[in-house]
């Protein structure tokens, strides 16, 4: 395998460089899925690659010291390091890459956390360990240039010794495609093991890792201002802190509790086991992790981090990312592994980190002081002020839930740690923190950002309890807060804590259980007892907790409406003529819970409420069928229908008094009508019916009329109008049903206008 280092174009006084590559064997790959794909995928096949390029810093200026713009060979990944490990630089380094094949990004700055890695272990005690920035994700570049100054005005503060710089590239493992079948629908995490997996330890042919040193080319000269120092804050944390610790005369521990090399069975935790894509299958390099794991006892707290790098990366990414965080907390950190247990990146897929096993009680290098019988997870980007996705958030709280279960510990509850070095806090410390807690609860660092750290107490939540419980909605027919059904109903429910946490639901209706679904489930049918009842759903914890949502009330029914009154036909004032007549429709239901609607199917159609009426107009002379359904909550209905028949009587037919005259015109109903002005004038009609109306015409010489029903005097009527109106009904009246009636108009001789024009008669039969 041929390495080359850094390509360099002139001098090269100062300064050294460095590469350091390896190859990882491997038999199965990893496949980048994405939803909905049906085409071939691209499975990585075959060795990774990866390889470690590092450059010494020239001699520092006073405060600043800096690597000028140049070509590199490839990398993806960039970080600074220098020898003491517990160095607490407060200055600033920034960096500003070329991408493969583009340009040149802007200025980044590199994030010093202050974390020292372990606390013991050969590493450390052997001084191989070095302090750093985090690494951050660049994309593949092949040009680099990089700045380091002190923080202002701090004289005492001095660029470290050793400064180094690290480029790391990956690897990009060679590709091959593979038939859709059986990958087009997988879940959505972009890596998946295609084939059994065979350790990805170098095979006896595979070239040992050599270390190849290169001269140093000068750099291109680039006018490029690099951004100006600056020192800042973190900003207080979105949660409460953890209570202040207290300190105890106990003697300074040399760890917080015994560490073992070969650890007990892991015990059964009441989590089921998350999905993890393992070191075999992000393909990390098991030949520069030299020494065997070391375990604690147990795992009382689980730390959240972020990685400080880019969250623009692809998820396609996210390993190649985990293997140069690898690469570097191991060559350039010199720690054994990668310190983190766990990572997950922003899609929510969570990668083996340490190595040991998931199961296990893995020490790893994450939490200066609280590694030990701990365990940690980081979020591949930076989240200082935009949080994790819903997915990233499940993916913690799965993970965390499935550590602390192991030992019977509460996510939502609280222990105290032993500080095992002199940092935040001091050797021996006594700190109560959240069980799940962020790293800067436990360091003095910014990690894991203002945005992430505010969202511990969800993923706490949703990792020990059913968080976010709602019932979203019975099937059925929703009136206020009510639901209305005839016998079932389908009760629906969402939740926030990820399914694999949740042991079951149970489905309680008037307070007993009546279902009970897995923890995936998000609904269930009811078969409901007739009356009133009250449904919940209650979730139940693999943990044991559990959260029932409010009642909701739902009514069963199946008796149907009843009409009371049906359809009936009335007159109405309006104007007639010999098509139409002006009419109002009433009618009447009830329901022994109660009606939703009634609806006019015949010989129109409208929707109405239970009573009431409806105003109209209907051809005379013709029996027409009135249809109308009641329909109550639940879906019960009843129908009523009524046939009905209005009817002229011409003012011809009718029997008279006094002096009357005739009028002819079209305007009049059959093209005449009676006239009279002399007081004591009358016509009488007699018919059977269940309405009747009285057709006049309006004029500005027309007066008052007094009307007799059945013998009685019910109204007086004045037939002014400033306008001609012809063939005006001008009163009404109706009986509950149809009866023989005499309607008698007289006139009243009214003053200076005495003169009635009548156009006769309409009932309804």
């Amino acid at each position: 395998m041929k390495l080359t280092g850094i390509r360099w174009s002139g001098r090269t006084a100062g300064i050294g460089a460095a590469i350091v590559a390896t190859a990882v064997a491997g038999t199965a790959g990893i496949v980048a899925v994405g939803f909905g794909d049906d085409a071939a995928k691209w499975v990585a096949d075959g060795p990774v690659t990866t390889a470690l390029h590092t450059v010494d810093f020239p001699a520092a200026n006073g405060r600043e010291v800096s690597i000028p713009q140049r070509d590199t060979d490839r990398f993806a990944m960039v970080g600074v390091t220098w020898t003491n490990p517990k160095l607490d630089f407060k200055g600033t380094i920034s960096v500003r890459t070329r991408a493969v094949g583009g340009g040149w990004s802007d200025w980044r700055p590199l994030e010093i956390d202050g974390h020292f890695g372990p606390e013991t272990g050969s590493a450390a005690t052997a001084g191989k360990a070095r302090g750093g920035t985090d690494p951050l994700w660049v994309g593949f570049s092949d040009g680099v240039e990089v700045r380091a100054v002190t923080a202002s005005g701090r004289v005492s503060d001095r660029i470290p010794a050793g400064l180094r710089l690290e480029l790391v590239d990956p690897g990009q493992p060679k590709r091959r495609k593979v038939a859709a079948a059986g990958v087009g629908q997988a879940r959505p995490e972009r890596f998946q093991p295609v084939a059994e997996v065979r350790a990805l330890e170098p095979t006896p042919t595979d070239p040992a890792p050599t270390d190849t040193t290169t001269t140093a080319p000068a750099p291109t000269e680039t006018s490029t201002t690099a951004p100006a120092p600056t020192e800042t804050t973190a900003p207080p944390p979105a949660e409460t802190t953890a209570p202040a610790p207290t300190t105890t005369s106990a003697p300074a521990p040399t760890a917080t509790t015994s560490t073992s090399a070969a650890p007990a069975p892991a015990p059964t935790s009441p989590v089921p086991t998350p999905k993890v894509v393992t070191r075999a299958e992000w393909k990390a390099d098991e030949s520069i992790v030299t020494e065997p794991p070391s375990y604690g006892t147990t795992v009382k707290a689980f730390w959240v981090h972020h990685t400080a790098g880019t969250n623009t990366y692809s998820c396609a990414d996210s390993a190649a990312i985990v293997r140069g965080i690898e690469v570097y907390h191991v060559k350039s950190n010199g720690w054994n592994d990668i310190g983190y247990n766990f990572l997950v990146d922003k899609c929510g897929v969570v990668f083996e980190g340490r190595k040991g096993g998931i199961d296990k009680p893995v020490i790893g290098a994450h939490t200066y002081g609280f590694n030990t019988d701990t365990s940690a997870i980081a979020v591949l980007g930076t989240y200082i002020s935009t949080g994790i996705p819903a997915a990233t958030q499940d993916a913690i709280a799965q993970v965390a839930a499935y550590k602390l279960g192991q030992y019977g510990n509460d996510p939502l509850g609280k222990v105290t740690l032993t500080s095992g070095v002199d940092g935040k806090y001091a050797l021996g410390q006594q700190v109560t923190f959240n069980r799940i807690g962020g790293h800067r609860d436990a360091v003095a660092t910014e990690c894991p950002g203002d945005a992430l750290y505010g969202q511990l107490g969800v993923i706490r939540s949703k990792a020990a309890s059913v968080y976010g419980l709602a019932l979203t909605g019975l099937t059925g027919t929703k009136n206020g807060t009510t639901y209305y059904t005839k016998t079932t109903t389908t009760a629906s429910w969402s939740v926030s804590t990820p399914s694999a946490l949740i042991s079951r639901f149970e489905v309680l209706v008037d307070g007993s259980v009546v279902a009970t679904t897995a923890g995936t489930a998000r609904s269930a049918a009811l078969t409901l007892a007739q009356g009133t009842h009250t449904v919940q759903v209650r979730g139940v914890h693999t943990l044991g907790r559990t959260a029932t949502t409010p009642a909701q009330t739902v009514v069963a029914d199946t008796t149907a409406p009843t009409f009371s009154q049906v359809p009936t036909l009335s007159l109405r004032t309006g104007g007639v003529s010999s098509t139409v007549v002006p009419v109002t429709l009433g009618w009447r239901s009830a329901d022994n819970v109660a009606v939703r609607s009634v609806a006019l199917t015949a010989p129109t159609t409208g929707t109405f409420a239970a009573s009431g009426s409806y105003g109209t107009t209907t051809k005379p002379g013709v029996t027409t069928a009135w249809s109308m359904r009641a329909q109550d909550w639940s879906g019960n209905t009843a129908t009523s229908s009524a046939s009905w028949t209005p009817v002229f009587i011409p003012e011809a037919k009718a029997t008279r008094t006094g002096t009357w005259g005739t009028y002819t015109s079209s305007n009049y109903l059959g093209g005449s009508a009676l006239t009279a002005t002399a007081g004591g004038a009358s016509l009488s009609w007699v018919f059977t019916g269940r309405s009747v109306s009285f057709v006049a015409t309006k004029t500005s010489t027309s007066g008052q009329a007094h009307i007799y029903v059945d013998g009685v005097k019910v109204s007086t009527v004045d037939l002014y109008s400033s306008t001609v109106k012809y063939r005006q009904v001008v009163w009404a009246k109706s009986w509950t049903g149809s009866g023989r009636h005499t309607v008698k108009i007289v006139v009243a001789g009214t003053s200076g206008r005495p003169r009635v024009i009548t156009d006769g008669l309409v009932y309804v039969r």
